[in-house]
């Protein structure tokens, strides 16, 4: 790679527009042509290439000739910002992390849950060493992966290798490092496996690899054929109503570190006529579930522009010239257990129908720094891994009459990327939903979608687990009678065959729900979801009459969706609306927790005797000086807003400690979910208690009751306070944002998710979408580029950048810089 004169710039950005400009004017298979003919002056000496031109805020717009060269162009691209990032997680799927790092370290988080490396190596080098990945690549499609996407990540793999090979590493996070190696498309595909199950057996890794037999029983005989009986036992033990609890909170989408809100308008709601997409998904701010910024450009073929999660080859989330989209973490339940009534003669064997069936063993051996290789045996059965957990609060014990295997369909799904590229290749939300039903790869998401001709989406369309409500009713253990009601989350009698999951004559693999079964509404005036299930997408327009499995309905919803609802259904009343009030919207910081109870909590605090209250510790606290900053607040998170810091540190300590029985006058009411529960009882156990604690807390960390939120709610970048705006989970903000509470730092000192990559997109009637977009956390996570806080300065002062999708928005850009990476041979 080299950097030319900015004459020489123009010209080959210009040989870009022509290629564009020919498939624009002649039929697609001209326009391969010409696109061939035009790439065929690129510098590739026989090898991959692609264009990389280069607009503000380092976003790469990424030209190639076929998908091969694009995914050449984008793991080229994507090594030059997050190198580090991309190799440590290049190390977790090839199980080597306790080899660099040690078995104890924290493991990569973003693609699984596994408390430690250990646990994270054996399972990942099981998947290895058993061939998974390569065996779901040689699938054919439609259930298996197909040609586009096999040669996107042949090209990315090969774009990684060689931005490795030609340039010098200045992130410090791997500067030098020994595990920074070169990677395969296999590698490539793994880490899109990792994706794939990270809400299924990603979750569940500990309780996989931790997995052991107990010791059969002295004297007894081998009995297994058809001679063998069993049924599950009652639990060994396992209080169903405390398992019900705690798969509640496992699968309680507002305790996940990603989330999402996202809103669809029809043109019955907009100035032009056109549809209108807003997309603020909520992911880690750190590590591999960061977004990055791009468009990927093949002419006549596709034209898309968007964020992708790093190390994927598409892109996720993002727009056209026709159609938007976004994903929001959905409520399906994307696993079940199956219990096994085991073998009385052997615990690794459990009975079908009477006959007693073998468990597969896979013993996996990883390498440990400073000491000799950790061998373990894994456990596997015809329903999937035995798992001895789900969480910490979900105990699964394996007895000598009873095990669990963990059921996930999309530990057989390698399809995300098919589903990805059809969406780019949309050409409508018709188009998005004929793409999501013929690859059928989406694994934990729902799709909020918008067109330039004025429909909207919303749709579940995620790959769960067959598991209809009479199935469940017939075929649950009294475990799963109460797991399944509270969380979705099936635990079926693994020793009947009529318990199997069947099949929709719609789906691509065996065992999941076709996408005719998931729930969807076209075309309402608005779509809207913030992570509760299907039910309320559209308030006027419950959507019910699906299985459990998806999500409940007829239940309160979080204070952020019913925020969002309050204020996208205002907008679709206002109408004539266009992208700006999409901006709006994001950065409103209307705190909907402080509208229904910041008065009543200001009046609860001036009615305390003498001013004082009773923290948790016993002592007296003087909290008089709260009760006039509290009333004076003016309900938003934003940076400059008093009493903001106050209320979130006092409602987090109320709704932790406080029953909504005791918490609200007004009890949640299924006719009228969104205004329901309401108005705080003021006379509500634990109001003076949390404002106790509270006050002290400030007091000792020196922050002012009425601090501005932007001094104590802050990233630091380049030894740089930056402040951020938003709100917590507790307090039902739409700009969420989940920071870390140091208060001896100075309070929320860093942001651990939150808003990401942001797009309100529109269309006018031009050729060219109209889109602004923000990336919260900046393109690169080296200190040492220019693209590592420069968005995050935009984020905090509420500024946008303008997408640049059209070729002449491209080529007028003032940052243009083109480059044209090559693979030497």
């Amino acid at each position: 790679m080299r950097f030319r004169t900015r004459p020489a710039l123009r010209r080959i950005a210009l040989t870009g527009a022509a290629l564009l400009a020919a498939a624009a004017a002649v039929p697609p298979a001209a326009a391969s042509a010409a696109a061939d003919a035009g790439a065929a002056r690129a510098p590739s000496g026989g090898g991959l290439s692609a264009l990389v031109r280069y607009t503000e805020n380092g976003v790469p717009h990424i030209l190639a000739k076929d998908y091969a060269d694009l995914g050449f162009g984008t793991g080229w691209a994507q090594a030059a910002d997050q190198v580090c990032v991309l190799a440590d997680g290049f190390l977790t799927v090839s199980g080597e992390r306790s080899r660099w790092f040690g078995p104890d370290a924290a493991p990569d988080g973003s693609l699984s849950s596994a408390v430690g490396n250990l646990s994270s190596d054996l399972y990942f080098k099981g998947i290895r060493q058993t061939g998974t990945v390569e065996k779901l690549l040689a699938t054919p499609a439609p259930a298996g992966p197909g040609k586009d996407v096999k040669e996107l990540m042949r090209g990315w793999a090969a774009g990684y290798n060689a931005w490795l090979a030609q340039n010098k590493i200045t992130d410090p996070a791997c500067k030098g490092a020994a595990w920074v190696r070169p990677v395969t498309a296999v590698d490539v595909a793994a880490r899109g496996y990792a994706v794939a199950v990270l809400g299924g057996q990603g979750r569940g890794i500990d309780g996989i690899t931790a997995a052991q037999p107990p010791a059969a029983a002295p004297g007894a005989g081998a009995r297994t054929g058809a001679g063998a009986t069993g049924a599950p036992a009652p639990g060994d033990g396992i209080d169903p109503a405390a398992a019900a609890e705690a798969a509640r909170q496992f699968f309680d989408t507002s305790r996940y570190d990603m989330g999402s809100n996202a809103v669809a308008f029809a043109g019955s709601a907009t100035a032009s006529g056109s549809g209108l997409l807003l997309g603020n998904p909520h992911y880690p701010w750190q590590g591999g579930r960061r977004f990055w910024q791009s468009q990927q450009t093949i002419p006549g073929e596709l034209n898309v522009s968007g964020g992708s999660l790093l190390g994927t080859v598409v892109v996720n989330i993002g727009f056209n010239d026709k159609v938007a989209w976004s994903h929001t973490v959905a409520t399906g339940t994307p696993v079940n257990l199956h219990q096994l009534a085991l073998d009385p003669a052997d615990p690794t064997a459990y009975v079908v129908d009477g006959v007693s069936e073998k468990m597969v063993p896979r013993t996996v051996s990883v390498p440990v720094k400073g000491g000799a290789p950790v061998g373990r045996t894994q456990w596997w059965t015809r329903f999937g891994p035995v798992v001895t957990s789900l969480g910490a609060g979900l105990p699964l014990p394996w007895s000598a009459t009873t095990a669990y295997a963990l059921n996930d369909p999309n530990a057989v799904n390698l399809r995300a990327f098919d589903t990805a590229l059809a969406m780019g290749r949309a050409r409508s939300v018709a188009g998005i939903q004929d793409a999501q039903r013929r690859t059928q790869g989406l694994p934990w998401v729902n799709t909020v979608a918008a067109d330039a001709a004025g429909a909207t989406l919303f749709t579940q369309s995620q790959i769960v687990p067959r598991i209809t409500d009479e199935l469940a009713a017939r075929c649950s253990t009294p475990l799963g009678r109460a797991t399944y009601p509270s969380a979705g989350l099936a635990v079926l009698d693994g020793s009947r065959g009529d318990c199997a999951l069947g099949s929709d004559p719609d789906a691509v693999q065996p065992g999941v729900f076709g996408p005719a079964k998931a729930p969807t509404l076209r075309d309402a005036v608005y779509a809207e979801n913030s992570n509760d299930s299907a039910w309320l997408a559209n308030a006027e327009h419950p959507l019910t009459g699906y299985e459990r499995v998806w999500g409940n309905t007829g239940t309160p919803r979080s204070l952020r969706t019913r925020g969002a609802l309050e204020d996208v259904s205002a907008m679709a009343a206002k109408g004539a609306l266009t992208v700006a009030d999409l901006q709006a919207q994001q950065f409103a910081n209307r705190v909907p927790a402080g509208d229904l109870a910041a008065a009543d909590a200001a009046q609860a605090c001036a009615a305390l005797p003498g001013g004082t209250a009773t923290a948790s510790d016993g002592s007296a606290v003087d909290v008089s000086a709260a009760c006039p900053v509290l009333a004076r607040w003016d309900r938003t998170a934003e940076t400059a807003s008093r009493g903001a810091l106050l209320f979130d540190r006092f409602w987090r300590r109320l709704t932790a400690t406080t029953a909504a029985k005791d918490l609200w006058q007004v009890p949640f009411s299924a006719a009228d979910p969104v205004r329901t529960p309401r108005t705080l009882n003021r006379s509500a156990p634990g109001i003076g208690r949390a404002l106790a604690d509270t006050v002290a807390e400030l007091k000792a960390a020196g922050i002012a009751l009425d601090a501005p939120l932007g001094e104590h709610q802050f990233v630091v970048r380049g030894g740089q306070r930056i402040p951020v705006g938003g709100g917590t989970e507790a307090l039902g903000v739409w700009d969420k944002v989940e920071a870390v509470w140091n208060a001896a730092g100075g309070g929320y000192t860093e942001v651990v998710h939150g808003s990401s990559h942001i797009q309100a997109v529109g269309w006018d009637g031009s050729r060219c979408p109209v889109a602004r977009t923000l990336l919260s956390y900046s393109q690169s996570s080296n200190p040492n580029s220019p693209y590592y806080a420069d968005q995050t300065r935009l984020f905090s002062g509420e500024r946008w950048v303008t997408s640049r999708y059209c070729e002449k928005d491209i080529l007028t850009s003032p940052a243009l810089r083109v480059v044209w990476p090559r693979e030497r041979r």
